[in-house]
């Protein structure tokens, strides 16, 4: 479903985002992506050790999204006024967006797929679609937040 170096390269992405001074909120973006690459590959995993129980899709779920957002409160990197759009906080904004975002990249992955008899259309394209529509979104945003000076 998700392949570990895809995961591995969004997590260096928000490294290199937070060195380079990056707005939150493109930061939130590469973060949603991680956790829902690192989600779904939890599941892939659990999937592949027959490893199954009850509500077990919506425990991960839950439980990555608290694992990588709750410290985020805790060390008051998340959660202050001064850090708001919408009313909501920056990082957790843009994580919304990765997550959307890198959902739709897996779709669009195992779409091409599809019409493609299960062969890929290009070499790493588990990884090149994800990547690719994450710096597109990162783009769009510091775009915006270049216009809007938020």
């Amino acid at each position: 479903m998700v392949c570990p170096v895809c995961t591995v390269a969004v997590a260096a992405g928000i490294g290199i985002l937070e060195k380079w001074g990056v707005h939150n909120i493109i930061i939130g973006i590469w973060v949603g992506a991680l956790i829902v690459s690192s989600i779904a590959w939890m599941i892939d995993w659990m999937n592949r050790k027959n490893i199954h129980f009850l509500f077990r899709k919506i425990l991960i779920i839950v439980s990555f999204y608290l694992i990588f957002i709750w410290p985020l409160y805790i060390w008051k990197i998340m959660g202050m006024p001064q850090n708001q759009i919408f009313g909501m906080d920056n990082i957790l904004f843009g994580t919304i967006i990765g997550s959307a975002i890198f959902i739709f990249s897996m779709i669009s992955d195992w779409y091409l797929r599809t019409i493609n008899e299960e062969k890929v259309v290009m070499p790493y394209q588990k990884v090149i679609i994800p990547l690719t529509f994450l710096i597109i979104a990162s783009i769009i945003a510091y775009l915006i937040i270049k216009i809007t000076v938020i």
